[in-house]
């Protein structure tokens, strides 16, 4: 493996405020800031905008959209008239 040309693999902390959720995991990330973790060590640290603790797909609460509904009106509007 050449030496100087893969990125730092480290612990990172990822940070999610909007759902005051955060986990700790191995990051290639680049940051500057850093936080102290539940163990007493000292991580670097990225705040996120959205995770799985805050994302409607993964805490159900996805909005649903009635397909059903609109093929059947898009028929009902656009369909040719039935021949007598």
């Amino acid at each position: 493996m050449k030496k100087g040309i893969h990125p730092e693999y480290r612990e990172v902390v990822f940070i999610d405020n909007g759902a005051n959720f955060s986990f700790l995991t191995r990051s290639t990330v680049k940051t500057n800031q850093t936080i102290k973790w539940t163990d007493g060590k000292t991580y670097p640290c990225v705040k996120l905008d959205i995770s799985s603790a805050s994302h409607p797909f993964f805490t159900g609460k996805m909005k649903l959209v009635d397909s059903t509904g609109q093929i059947e009106r898009f028929r009902k509007r656009f369909s040719k008239p039935e021949k007598k």
